[in-house]
């Protein structure tokens, strides 16, 4: 079997299909949760915290003086610590909405009845008559 025959006929299986679509439904689930991190919790979270911006939490590290995180880096290294506390934050709403998802997918799979045994086979009817004979032989 040829390199590009191979190659053709993993790429047209239906598991590199659905991985495809997976990875795009996930970047766009992961623009979701960026949104709903960004725009709604972590404003309340700052709320909570006295009005606090996790955005514009850095250190800097080439002597900035400015307290806005974009021009910060405009003029330098800085360490944005406060960036990686809301892709943190990000990660474990999306890691628990997984869990939940897959935690409610096999909570369906296990309530399904499991299917009906199929009838059993007719024996033949040589097995039948060698029981028969073999009973016969016993007594």
């Amino acid at each position: 079997m040829s390199f590009a025959s191979e190659f053709k006929e993993f790429a047209v299986k239906g598991n590199v299909m659905d991985l495809a679509v997976g990875v795009i439904i996930g970047g766009a689930f992961g623009k979701i949760v960026d949104s709903l991190v960004g725009d709604l919790i972590m404003p309340i979270v700052g709320k909570i915290f006295g009005g606090l911006d996790f955005s514009n939490y850095f250190i800097p590290l080439a002597g900035q003086t400015t307290n806005v995180l974009a021009d910060a880096k405009k003029a330098g290294a800085v360490f944005a610590y406060g960036n990686f506390i809301t892709v943190a934050i990000n990660f474990m709403i999306l890691a628990f909405i997984i869990f939940v998802m897959i935690k409610q997918v096999n909570r369906l799979k296990n309530t399904e009845p499991p299917p009906a045994p199929a009838p059993p086979a007719p024996t033949p009817e040589d097995v039948v008559l060698l029981r028969e004979i073999r009973d016969a032989l016993k007594k």
